[in-house]
């Protein structure tokens, strides 16, 4: 079995096709020499002889796992399992192209009970060990074992209130022990054990992984984006860092530029003490670059530098995830961040005023893009907004208001333009999200895998609105004062994250200097078009 390590000194590129486009992009910044966790990757062939049950995938998978787990330890002194150093990994997908949020992710993965006592040993922070072993149940519990969400959901709930915490980031190390132990009685409930293994938990979770790539939202994502073609996921096997350590820790993701507006600024949000998953699964708010400057300016300095290097070295904008743990930067991932149309015209033209790329570059990223149908839009007589909440995906919408993506998916298929209102940015939702015109959730941040798939769709997007309380079962929300039943109308603008009553009008504006100045670029590429073919003649 090849498995590819990365973090072993190598600057060997690998092919997206063979290890997924995170894993290659993992190394590739790696060989640059920025801050990366350890890793090693179970290749793209070995997905389709796991979903078929191929008699022999899983003696191949054994064989990577143990190679890969053997060198893991070597790079970082932890063992797996270990009652002093304990190793702890996440199991991650990718496919040759970006498929944000639709594959399933297990981390923590290892932390059982001897290495929570590991961890205790090797911190001497209880609190932090045992917030590594509930999200380690609730994500294998879910991901690997097929157990309901809300199972878990209704137990953090209680626990919460129980104690008056507010949310589980308020629960001390004793209440989140007992959290630990209520999640593991409500697995066994179900007629199923956690086992308690390293290895067969690393295993399990692994095997999940690569069989999340025949799951609905997957099937519907690829069809949606024509990537039928891609024939499986990769399994990125890494070493954890820990942004749920300490205050002086964190997880983020951010843009080396606004893929909403195209705006030539980076845009980072951020959650102190928390893992990658409470960021981009939209469950949470999180705060913006000038929190994470008041906390840790360094870390923050750190950051837009390597943005501006990444954006160099990719020749693109890039879309990175990271971890801070006790202060010190880690970069998870990186990838050719999703965009609006209107923001992909603006920072190609931005690009190639930079010379970062040649005008020929652009037309050729461009391509597919109808110039004439891109446009400001904007309300006008929409009156006061009633809620506000954070533009993740600009341009606006107006359209009768629904709660769950089958009702979007009826409205539109009746021809009315429909707003779909969630709790939260699910990826569960896509279909939901392409059936509509505009997309609002109570909670979520801009950086939010769904939030990036409202984007690519070029759908309007506000999440975050604190005032919004959607009550789906009745199909009706409350926005402040007001009722929001279902069919009512709403309007929204994604950029001003303003939501209002009712159905209002839609100005629009052309981008008149940036297509001019694309028309520029075609003109040129056909005089130098007519010019070869001169010569050849």
């Amino acid at each position: 079995m090849h498995i590819v390590r990365i973090g072993d000194g190598s600057t060997k590129t690998h092919a997206a096709e063979t290890i997924g486009a995170k894993a290659a992009n993992l190394a590739r910044m790696a060989a640059l020499g920025l801050p990366v966790p350890p890793a090693f990757v179970l290749p793209v062939a070995l997905c389709a002889a796991i979903v078929d049950h191929d008699p022999q995938a899983r003696r191949r998978l054994d064989e990577g796992l143990a190679e890969g787990i053997a060198f893991l330890e070597e790079k970082t002194g932890t063992r797996l399992g270990d009652r002093r150093r304990p190793l702890l990994v996440s199991v991650r997908s990718g496919a040759a192209r970006s498929m944000p949020g639709m594959l399933d992710t297990v981390l923590d993965v290892g932390c059982t009970p001897a290495a929570v006592q590991g961890l205790v040993r090797a911190t001497g922070h209880p609190r932090f060990a045992w917030d590594c072993r509930r999200r380690l149940l609730e994500s294998f519990g879910s991901v690997v074992l097929g157990i309901d969400e809300a199972l878990f959901a209704r137990r953090r709930a209680d626990m919460v209130a129980a104690e008056g915490a507010g949310d589980v980031a308020g629960l001390d190390n004793e209440a989140l022990e007992r959290l630990a132990e209520s999640y593991r009685g409500a697995i066994e409930d179900t007629g199923t054990l956690m086992p308690e293994d390293p290895i067969e938990q690393l295993r399990a979770a692994a095997l999940a992984v690569y069989r999340s790539w025949t799951s609905e939202r997957a099937a519907t994502y690829r069809r949606l984006e024509h990537l039928e073609y891609l024939e499986g996921t990769a399994v990125t096997v890494q070493a954890m860092v820990f942004g749920n350590r300490s205050l002086s820790s964190g997880s983020g993701v951010a843009f080396s530029r606004d893929p909403s507006s195209g705006a030539a600024r980076p845009m980072i949000d951020v959650l102190f003490e928390a893992q990658g998953e409470d960021v981009v699964s939209g469950s949470r708010t999180p705060e913006t670059e000038e929190a994470l400057e008041r906390s840790l300016p360094d870390v923050a300095r750190q950051l837009r530098e390597t943005l501006a290097r990444l954006e160099r070295a990719f020749a693109d904008v890039q879309d990175v995830e990271f971890t801070i743990e006790q202060g010190r930067l880690w970069l998870l991932q990186t990838r050719t961040a999703k965009r609006t149309p209107l923001a992909a015209l603006r920072i190609a033209t931005d690009l190639v005023r930079e010379g970062v790329i040649t005008p020929d570059q652009a037309l050729a990223r461009l391509k597919g893009l109808d110039l004439a149908t891109l446009a400001n839009r904007r309300l006008t007589g929409a009156g006061q907004a009633a809620g506000h909440g954070t533009g993740a995906s600009a341009g606006v919408a107006v359209g009768r208001a629904a709660f769950e993506s089958e009702s979007a998916a009826r409205l539109a298929a009746d021809g009315q333009p429909v707003i779909l209102l969630r709790p939260d940015t699910s990826t569960a939702d896509v279909a939901g999200f392409a059936a509509s015109a505009g997309i609002v959730t109570a909670v979520g941040g801009r950086t939010a895998h769904a939030a990036l798939v409202a984007r690519q769709m070029g759908k309007p997007c506000i999440v975050g609105c604190a005032g919004l309380v959607i009550e789906a079962a009745k199909r009706q929300a409350h926005l402040g004062d007001a009722l929001i039943a279902e069919g009512d109308w709403l309007s929204i603008d994604g950029a001003g994250g303003t939501i209002h009553l009712g159905r209002a009008e839609v100005m629009v504006d052309r981008p008149d200097a940036e297509v001019a100045e694309v028309e520029r670029w075609r003109a040129g590429a056909s005089h130098k078009h007519k010019a070869r073919a001169g010569g050849e003649g």
